[in-house]
C-alpha cells in the first residue's frame, strides 16, 4: 500500500510500538528520517538506532527506551506540517512543547534540527513534529 506521508507512518510506528511495550521497531530509511532519529536519540526518548540491509532493503532499526517502571520515555509525538497543510514559522514564533519538557522537530535551510537550535541559530522553517 502507498504511503502519502512517510514521516507520518515512520512516527506512527515509533508511537505504537513504544504503547505496545515493543523493543525495537523497523522503519524504511530517508535522509529525513533518519536526522529525525537522530533528533529522538540525541534528546533520550530512543535508546539507540542504527541502519541495517537486509535482502537489498535498508532501513533504520529503532531500540526503544523504558523507564524502571517499563513505561515509555517517549509519552507522545505528533506530525504538524502534513503534505496537505504545510506549516512554517520564524525563530521568534518557536513553539514550546509542555513549557519546555518537550521538542519541536524543525526543517531547516540548515538541515533538520530541534527548535531550540533553530531559536539559536536565528532561523525558522517548516515544524515537522512534536515530542514529548
Amino acid at each position: 500500500m502507498a504511503v502519502s506521508d512517510p514521516v507520518a507512518d515512520m512516527l506512527t510506528k515509533i508511537r505504537n510500538a513504544s504503547m505496545a511495550k515493543h523493543e525495537k521497531v523497523d522503519i524504511s530509511t530517508s535522509k529525513m528520517k533518519l536526522q529525525i532519529v537522530k533528533i529522538l536519540k540525541n534528546e533520550g526518548y530512543v535508546k539507540n538506532f542504527k541502519k541495517v540491509t537486509k535482502d537489498g532493503i535498508s532501513f533504520i532499526r529503532v531500540f526503544l527506551k523504558y523507564d524502571e517502571k517499563q513505561s515509555p520515555v517517549l509519552h507522545g509525538i505528533q506530525r504538524v506540517s502534513t503534505p496537505g497543510r504545510r506549516v512554517y514559522t520564524g525563530y521568534r514564533d518557536m513553539p514550546r512543547v509542555y513549557n519546555g519538557h518537550g521538542v519541536v522537530v524543525v526543517s531547516t535551510s540548515t538541515g533538520v534540527i530541534t527548535g531550540k537550535k533553530a531559536t539559536e541559530n536565528k532561523v525558522g522553517g517548516e515544524l515537522i513534529c512534536t515530542i514529548w
